[in-house]
């Protein structure tokens, strides 16, 4: 039997209608536009603030554009894997509610938690269960409303996060095409540093916790940059030198978009100019697990078939990685995505 390999045949994405500026957020904490795009790189980012919806609601959006333009049959999907750390409920999974909300008989589905790299981490899971040809057709989306757990009162964080989803349809081909290797790592020595205090078996919800604010994003975002530039910079240079990849011929670099510094330091390792590198941070911010396909979503019209490309992230955790991905079709014949 000939080796198969798992290929990215569509895109899908969906953002918020609701745009925050940086002139908003002045408005709540002491900050300003400058210091804003001087530090971390964005100009806005999209909010989910309608009553009542949740992650779920972006995942399927972003996942119904995606079988809209892939023509797929809601019945051919087998697998959906939603990346997600703002789950609408502990339970049941976000996933299980994409497939009830879209059709999808024949599918199973979960989620996947890894903070920023979820996606990452998704794509991994998701090519695996196509090499192994018991899975034909397989939906990966990156969505998190991080609006639900931003303190607004937090100058350090809230200029940080937006919400979104994107998605992406992985189905297997002979030809030499799809997600080539992937280096992932989590090191637990980060739980300090960046987590959600309460909420959880540790801390359950208390008039306590609430009193003190503990279920919102904590982030000592001094360490978390110092880490994040290392891991992907050293991931990525691990891909690239297993793979014989290099300035000359890597089409694009997908990195995280958390920091505009980062992303920087990333094309710098790799020597990359950064018209290489596909960067949306001004108009999103960091989405945590949907800034992956949601920046494949944003630049899909300028990939053509055959292109090199390397995937970072890092995340919560801290989790983090790079994977390396030979594009299987040419993006400009693909529908332009409806912003």
């Amino acid at each position: 039997m000939e080796n198969i390999n798992a290929i990215i045949t569509g895109v899908g994405g969906y953002v918020p209608d609701y745009v925050l500026n940086n002139e908003e957020i002045s408005r709540m904490v002491d900050t300003n536009d400058e210091w804003i795009m001087t530090r971390i790189g964005i100009k806005e980012r999209r909010i989910l603030n309608e009553e009542g919806l949740g992650t779920s609601y972006m995942a399927r959006k972003a996942a119904k554009q995606l079988m809209q333009r892939t023509g797929a049959d809601p019945d051919s999907i087998d697998l959906v894997i939603v990346a997600t750390s703002t789950p609408d409920y502990h339970f049941p999974s976000t996933a299980s509610i994409v497939v009830d909300k879209l059709g999808l008989k024949n599918a199973f589905a979960f989620d996947l938690q890894a903070a920023c790299s979820g996606f990452l981490y998704a794509m991994d899971t998701a090519a695996s269960y196509i090499k192994s040809g018991c899975y034909k057709k397989i939906i990966v989306i990156g969505a998190d409303k991080m609006s639900s757990m931003v303190d607004y009162t937090d100058r350090a964080t809230c200029p940080l996060f937006g919400d979104g989803a994107g998605a992406c349809m992985f189905e297997g081909t002979t030809e030499d095409y799809g997600l080539k290797e992937s280096y992932l790592r989590t090191d637990g020595k980060g739980l300090p540093f960046l987590h959600m205090k309460a909420g959880g078996s540790v801390c359950p919800p208390s008039h306590f916790s609430i009193d003190h604010r503990l279920h919102y994003l904590y982030q000592e975002g001094r360490t978390v940059f110092r880490y994040a530039v290392t891991s992907m910079s050293a991931a990525c240079g691990l891909i690239a030198d297993n793979n014989g990849l290099n300035k000359d011929n890597i089409a694009w670099v997908i990195p995280h978009q958390a920091n505009m510094r980062i992303i920087e330091a990333v094309a710098k390792r790799l020597e990359l100019p950064l018209e290489k590198v596909m960067v949306n941070i001004q108009r999103y911010g960091n989405t945590s697990a949907a800034t992956l396909p949601l920046a494949l979503w944003d630049y899909e019209a300028q990939l053509k078939k055959g292109d090199n490309l390397i995937f970072t992230a890092f995340g919560a955790g801290f989790t983090y990685g790079a994977s390396y991905l030979k594009w299987a079709y040419d993006g400009s014949a693909a529908a332009a995505p409806v912003k």
